[in-house]
């Protein structure tokens, strides 16, 4: 039996969430180098049930999360994705289906939108065919991703395209958003993969050079102000090249929350790289009680914990010391301040990795697999 916990009004207001990304599953039938689920995926057998995610959502929405990122892996594998979305729709959450684009019929997206599907975030590798299926480890998946965006407006929703920007695409930036323009897409994510997990593993053939990331800058300015009504656009540079780190999800605990197929609630999508840190399955305990009281989720909620050279800076409330995972991967602790900082006693090391690496011949990519072995590229 799992108790409600902690009902004050006055705790929730005050901490309430914003956002939840589902991860309904970790299968995929794309194999990106760069993904952002873990290393260790989690197997299909363990994966939480239709009456899980329809507790789940219900008390998501009781807790005061506003919207669901419905992801995975690919969340269109679920048979039960219908349920799923009318359990998050029920719950009066805005919902958005991140996907591949390459599993989905007309028949089932017009199902989804007639159940209350709010909006669609489409992945796109590349512009150029060939190229795409290179990345993604997949046959043929730029011609469906282009007739998805096409039902996607056909039938009134709203699209953000999403281009993962590493070395293999970087120099295509223009035409990607071009491509994003001509899809009818209202928004487009410009974001260079921040290397955790997958992408670190492959950071080697996939981080460009400063250059590369500069001039992506200068065309997203201009593209900004010709596409100004029209489509907006994101744009977030690779941690290695930054000046000062981003206030990664807002702060920890802060605004937002990650759900794994089995059940683990995680700060963000990435915290279980962070070792000694326990994270409670929603399975076990209600939602609202781990968001309010669990150990994880209170470990670096706000500032107090930060040393210096955090504590005192005058950006702490604004970046909250940046990114703890990638804090741990490379201090050793995730308390410590991240490395992209400038101030940070790590960030010279950082720098010089990602100019080292962006000069080397790129190499085959270690595909995401629930087996991590190379794949050789074609």
């Amino acid at each position: 039996m799992i108790e409600a916990g902690d009902n004050n009004s006055a705790d929730l207001c005050a901490v309430a969430p914003m956002g939840l990304l589902a991860e309904l599953t970790h299968r995929c039938p794309l194999q990106c180098p760069y993904c952002s689920n873990p290393m260790e995926l989690e197997r299909s057998s363990g994966e939480l049930s239709t009456e899980d995610w329809a507790r789940i959502f219900k008390e998501a929405g009781e807790l005061g999360i506003l919207q669901t990122h419905l992801s995975g892996g690919e969340p269109t594998v679920r048979k039960d994705l219908e349920e799923i979305l009318k359990a998050a729709v029920d719950a009066g959450i805005y919902t958005n289906l991140i996907t591949a684009g390459v599993l989905l019929s007309r028949e089932r997206l017009e199902g989804l939108v007639d159940i209350g599907l709010d909006h669609v975030q489409l992945s796109v590798q590349h512009v150029d065919a060939k190229l795409a299926d290179k990345i993604a480890g997949f046959k043929g998946g730029y011609s469906k991703k282009v007739e998805l965006a096409k039902w996607v407006k056909e039938l009134g929703l709203p699209l953000t395209v999403n281009s993962p920007m590493h070395r293999h695409n970087v120099e295509y930036l223009e035409e990607i958003i071009e491509f994003a323009v001509k899809l009818g897409a209202e928004r487009l994510e410009v974001a260079h993969i921040q290397y955790y997990g997958w992408a670190f593993e492959n950071r080697h053939t996939l981080i460009p050079t400063k250059e590369q990331v500069y001039r992506n800058a200068d065309t997203v300015d201009e593209a900004r102000e010709r596409l100004k009504g029209i489509m907006s656009i994101d744009f977030v540079v690779p941690d290695y090249y930054a000046v000062r780190p981003k206030p990664c999800m807002g702060g920890w605990g802060s605004s937002f929350m990650t759900i794994s197929p089995t059940g683990k609630v995680l700060p963000c999508h990435a915290a279980a790289s962070i070792k000694g840190l326990e994270f409670e399955n929603v399975k076990d305990r209600h939602l609202r009680d781990i968001w309010l009281h669990s150990s994880s989720f209170n470990k670096y909620r706000g500032t107090d914990y930060l040393p210096d050279p955090c504590k005192s800076c005058e950006f702490r409330e604004i970046d909250f010391g940046g990114c703890r995972c990638q804090a741990f991967m490379f201090t050793g602790d995730a308390k410590n301040t991240d490395p992209a900082c400038s101030k940070s006693s790590f960030h010279k090391d950082l720098l010089e990795i990602a100019e080292r690496e962006s000069k080397l011949e790129p190499k085959e990519f270690l595909y995401r697999k629930f087996t991590k072995q190379p794949q050789p590229t074609k």
